[in-house]
């Protein structure tokens, strides 16, 4: 039942990126061959100017292990996940660059030096994660938010949630897209409390919380996604059968029902950190490489947009 179709980069992010400057990204942990390689095709493609954080004796020999000559690239020589990860936030608080790539360190550890107060990375909103889903041979693309780093949001925390995917969707060239917020039914029951949620979640929004979006709900997946399960339910609306957003209840959601599309479609789950002042790259270290080189063109691209917004 496994699908053995082969990854797809979308090509939609490959032509965005190919007219940007390259993006200056500190890579938290490149003392790691699967992490090094990633760098080096996001560098050899024009995307990055890579900054190499982790053990240099160790990215020395790894460099020549894949055969990517690393001689004027920056290498910070560090040891231990806590202080990679600082060192990687710091300088993207000091604007040195303006991404991240998780590399050969766990996420607590990174995301820990992200929220830090004094690290200078934290926003007003809520950091979240963002699953870019694509399918090979298709161009439709559905974000998934958040299964990866908030566990059981409460309604607040799901508004920056949305707005972080939003921000997104605008960021790759969706001007207004359509959200919907998932729950296991389309009638708010009192007994289900995430369609309860749900529902306030999408009234607050209309009342001018959230802007340039169509937000509706509380879905389930089916009515989110097939516009012919929601004629046959019944539900119209510009949403229905037509999403761009599914924003979940919880991570156990979101989880499962990013991998289930990998697993089962080869869908591409390219996965980035919304919220802080800089895009994270974060993706699993069972993730293929595709994945990691398509969240590292949306960074790239969302901070080309970001330093624009700035400048206007």
């Amino acid at each position: 039942m496994l699908s053995d179709a082969p990854y797809e980069v979308p090509p939609y992010l490959l032509a965005m990126a190919a007219s940007l400057p390259r993006c200056p990204m500190a890579i938290a942990g490149a003392d790691n061959e699967v992490t090094l390689e990633s760098a080096r095709q996001a560098t050899e493609a024009g995307v990055i100017t890579p900054v190499l954080v982790g053990d240099r004796d160790i990215i020395q020999s790894l460099s020549g292990v894949i055969g990517w000559d690393i001689t004027g690239i920056e290498t910070i020589d560090l040891t231990g996940e806590q202080a990679i990860s600082d060192a990687a936030v710091s300088l993207a608080a000091s604007g040195t660059v303006k991404g991240i790539m998780k590399g050969h360190v766990h996420t607590d550890a990174l995301m820990r030096a992200v929220v830090q107060r004094d690290a200078g990375l934290r926003t007003e909103r809520r950091i979240s994660h963002v699953f870019h889903m694509t399918i090979p041979g298709r161009d439709k693309v559905l974000l998934i938010t958040d299964g990866a780093v908030n566990v059981a949001p409460t309604v607040n925390t799901r508004m920056d949630i949305i707005r972080n995917a939003v921000d997104m969707a605008h960021g790759l060239g969706n001007p207004e897209p359509r959200v919907a917020i998932l729950s296991g039914a389309e009638v708010v029951n009192p007994s289900m409390p995430s369609s309860v949620e749900g529902a306030e979640i999408v009234q607050r929004a209309r009342n001018g919380e959230i802007n340039n979006c169509i937000i509706d709900g509380p879905f389930a997946f089916d009515l989110a996604v097939s516009s012919e399960a929601a004629k046959i339910k019944g539900i119209d609306g510009p949403v229905a059968g037509r999403a761009d957003i599914v924003v979940v209840p919880n991570i156990e959601m979101g989880n499962g029902l990013f991998k289930m599309m990998v697993y089962f479609m080869s869908s591409l789950a390219a996965g980035v950190v919304m919220g802080a002042k800089v895009p994270i790259v974060l993706t699993s270290r069972a993730d293929p490489p595709e994945a990691r080189f398509a969240a590292t063109l949306i960074t790239a691209i969302l901070s080309h947009r970001a330093e624009t917004n700035k400048a206007v």
